[in-house]
This record gives C-alpha cells, structure tokens and sequence, in this order.
C-alpha cells in the first residue's frame, strides 16, 4: 500500500465521524483510531506483516495546513526482528529515538563516532540521524562497550529500532 493511499485512508476516516477503522491484506495492516469520548486523538498504527525484499526508504508526512480540520497522529511500528541469538540477550541495545538516516560518523571524510570495541558512557556521541535535513546527535545513555554495530550507515531507521549493541559489564 502506498503511502499516499494510506493519508487519503487517514483523511477520509477524519471526515467520516467513524471512531476506529481496521484494514487489513496480506502485507498491511492498518488501524485508524480519531478522536475518542473524552476528545483525546489516538493514533494509527500501520504494520507491516511481510518484511519486502527490499527496504523502502522511510517518507515522513508533512503536518496539514492549520485551516484542515486535525488528523490523526501516525506511527509507523515494524515486526520485531527474529534473528537475535540468545548471546545478544545478555547486552543491552541502544535504540533510535526517532525516524530518519542513520549515520556512523559526521561527514564522509570524518572518522565513527564510536566502532565495535569502544568504550560509551551516558552523553557519549554514538551516531547521528538525519530527519527533515536536520542532524540529530544520539547519545549513549548507558555506559559500556560496543559489541555489534546493527545498522548499516546511511540506511533508514525506524523509531526504538536497535542501532547498537552494548555488553554493559
């Protein structure tokens, strides 16, 4: 499903009054929650039951003119990955806080903020993530040592998708 069909998805069950629509294929499942009883927006979740051949990069939607009448909220939630081993259990992993570009170091020619083998410590650099053309810095909030490095750089990112593994020992 395209996204486009999803925001006109989106639009359409804010016009209508229906509090909750459920869609769902073989690949997509969509659930859009408008306003409830006591005027609070819920939000649409849209996940992704089939993992593609091929990552899509990730498209944000634009906030809506102030002059539409409010949209629901989108959130985007994957399938947890399955290929985590039991020796990944043991480490804590550090997560994306957001959506956008992954990326190791702050331009090409720089070296990675952090590589497998480095000690972190909270407030320590670890990466940054582009969202909007803005750069985000991401920082550590654990102290540690990198162990595993789980995404490639200049790939998409989802909000709380692992980035990093750390052994915390």
């Amino acid at each position: 499903m395209k996204l486009s069909e999803i925001q006109d998805l989106i639009k359409f069950v804010a016009k209508s009054g229906v509090n909750e629509v459920e869609l769902q294929t073989k690949d997509v499942k969509i659930v859009i929650k408008t306003k409830n009883g006591n005027g609070k927006h819920a939000e649409t979740v849209v996940v992704q039951a089939a993992a593609p051949a091929i990552a899509a990069p990730v498209t944000q939607v634009a906030a809506p003119p102030a002059a539409q009448a409010p949209l629901p909220a989108v959130a985007v939630v994957s399938q947890p990955e399955k290929n985590t081993t039991a020796d990944d259990a043991k480490y804590i992993s550090i997560k994306s806080p957001m959506i956008g570009t992954f990326y190791r170091a702050s331009g090409p020619d720089k070296p990675a903020f952090v590589n497998v083998g480095d000690e972190v410590a909270p407030g320590k650099a670890v990466c940054i993530i582009e969202a909007m053309k803005l750069f985000n810095e991401i920082e550590s909030d654990i102290k540690g040592k990198i162990v595993k490095i789980l995404v490639n750089d200049a790939s998409p990112v989802e909000y709380d998708q692992a980035l990093f593994l750390v052994d915390p020992s």
